[in-house]
């Protein structure tokens, strides 16, 4: 292994060609700073109970242990990479949890603590009471020389997206580029650390971010506070985040690229066709419009007249997915990229692979699109906009805002549409008429964001159903009785079209209300039409 000075000589300029930060070889063979682990394993083995410790202490894979599982009334469970073993043959007690909950930190509010200068993390699950029931006691290791493969590419000052699965190494990546840049290139990092993810618990953050410095998030719906505040207060180079993941957090992200910020950061998803469709995170990589064109440009272009295009600059110059812990795909020039992909052709993409003896190699791939029709989008883009325009045309001054806490904003997204709900989703707390929130997440009075005349609406959990039920629930408040008459009309209508195999016709309705009949229609595979004018146009549900 050569040593870090020849390294970065060889990142700086040495026997390779870049050109804005790409490079050009079909093959490389680098050799990187040997990789090196530490996970603090001893002070996770001092809050598990004695008889765990003596087990794990002598245990042969202890290097290689994911995490420690300790629920009520079974055996206490080790897990290593595709196995696991019990660690007793006793059923774990109370008494169990309640050692380890002694010895950890505080468990926040979204149940997870830790032990103080680590990367260790311990998660609570608890019943309906609010008892703890359950821990995951989760190995944290700082992997030292991670991102030599992709070294060269966060030296240049662009500012990098990393995308992939749960587990390949996110996070781990993160820690290491925060480390090099404020050790190695003396940049002013700043890390925002929701849940104490990257750095570790304690106000002394883990070693494994060198110079750089910590601000520690109290939980999720705070983070873009703390981006913007970081970017304010602190004057960074360069600011490192995990987990982008609301519109709030976008919008930030965008503020602090704007002001020429390096921006490192993750977010949800495997890959930059995830965040196309993701309408959310869409706005990192420039965002996604439809765009109506004219007879002539749609003929000259080869394309239906509803097409997609990107709105602005992507917030990061660079995306880089993660396949493998030593194996990722590049997009360089995001920009380019998606509109590419938006026009339905084919992408070149940079693989790196890193083998065991630490040579690099790459080949050019060529990606597609996959599993989503540009028209199909460009429509229900298209229909989007309709949707708002026939909520303007009922009258309404303004439609109702909602704000999710602790919801996943894809889940209500597809619930108002599948609805076609007359809501809107801010990231405003302050604007907000209506807050939807996790039931978890409100402690107390104190903890329910928006002005004092705002709803507050509750779920137990962040499941599709749940979100469904809370909508409909919103809606059937917010309709008049004529709207509710009209569809409880077109239901029983439909029951006697399927029943008697004979046409109906209903009572003439508004073009929002004949809208929700025929879908009400359609929901049960029947045709239906809309006859005569207004105001007496209505709605026919015909047999099959």
């Amino acid at each position: 292994m050569v040593g870090k000075t020849a390294l970065l000589d060889s990142v700086q300029g040495g026997p390779y060609t870049f050109s804005e930060g790409i490079r050009r070889e079909e093959n490389m063979h680098i050799m990187t700073v040997e990789e090196s682990v530490t996970d603090n394993i001893e002070e996770l083995l001092e809050v598990l109970p004695p008889e765990v410790r003596r087990t794990l202490a002598k245990h042969p894979a202890l290097d290689d242990l994911l995490e420690v599982i300790i629920d009520l009334g079974r055996p206490i469970e080790a897990r290593f990479p595709g196995s696991f073993e019990y660690l007793t043959e006793r059923p774990a007690t109370s008494d169990d949890v309640a050692y380890v909950v002694e010895r950890v930190g505080e468990f926040d509010r979204d149940n997870r603590a830790g032990i103080e200068r680590t990367l260790h993390r311990i998660s609570a699950i608890r019943n309906r009471l609010g008892n703890i029931v359950g821990l995951t006691c989760r190995v944290g290791r700082a992997v030292f020389g991670t991102v030599d493969i992709i070294r060269d590419i966060f030296v240049t000052g662009r500012s990098v997206l990393l995308l992939g699965r749960p587990g390949v190494g996110k996070t781990t990546k993160l820690r290491e580029v925060a480390r090099v840049l404020a050790d190695e290139f003396n940049k002013r990092v700043v890390v925002v650390d929701t849940n104490n993810e990257i750095a570790g618990d304690g106000d002394i953050p883990h070693p494994a971010i060198g110079r750089a410095r910590r601000m520690q998030v109290p939980n999720t719906h705070l983070q873009h506070d703390i981006m913007i505040q970081a970017i304010e207060n602190h004057m960074p180079e360069v600011i490192v985040i995990d987990e982008i993941g609301t519109d709030a957090d976008a919008a930030a992200a965008r503020t602090i690229a704007e002001r020429g910020v390096q921006l490192i950061a993750t977010a949800h998803g495997n890959s930059l066709e995830n965040l196309m469709q993701n309408p959310t995170l869409a706005d990192l990589i420039g965002g996604i419009r439809a765009v109506t064109l004219g007879d002539e440009e749609a003929r000259k272009r080869g394309t239906q007249k509803t097409v997609l295009e990107r709105t602005a600059p992507p917030t990061f110059d660079t995306v880089i997915e993660i396949e493998e812990i030593n194996r990722l795909a590049i997009h360089h020039d995001v920009a380019r990229a998606v509109d590419l992909l938006l026009l339905g052709e084919p992408v070149t993409v940079e693989v790196r692979q890193k083998s065991a003896d630490g040579n690099v190699t790459t080949e050019q791939r060529l990606v597609r699109l996959q599993g989503t029709d540009i028209g199909q989008l460009a429509a229900e883009e298209e229909l989007s906009q309709l949707e708002l325009e026939i909520e303007q045309a009922r009258g309404r001054t303004a439609l109702k805002r909602i704000y999710p806490l602790g919801i996943t904003r894809r889940k209500l997204e597809k619930a108002l549409r599948d609805l076609r709900a007359p809501l809107s989703i801010t990231n405003n707390p302050d604007r907000a008429d209506v807050v939807l929130a996790l039931t978890s997440h409100i402690q107390s009075v104190d903890d329910i964001p928006g002005p004092p005349n705002s709803e507050l609406i509750t779920v137990r959990s962040n499941t599709y159903t749940q979100i469904y039920g809370a909508v409909r629930r919103l809606m059937d408040e917010d309709r008049s009785s004529d709207e509710r008459f009209a569809l409880q009309e077109a239901q029983q209508a439909v029951y006697q079209v399927l029943k008697t195999g004979k046409p109906v016709d209903l009572l003439p309705q508004k073009p929002y209300v004949r809208r929700l009949q025929h879908e009400i229609a359609n929901s049960h595979n029947l045709p239906s039409e809309s006859l005569g004018r207004d105001p007496r146009r209505h709605v026919r549900i015909l047999p099959l």
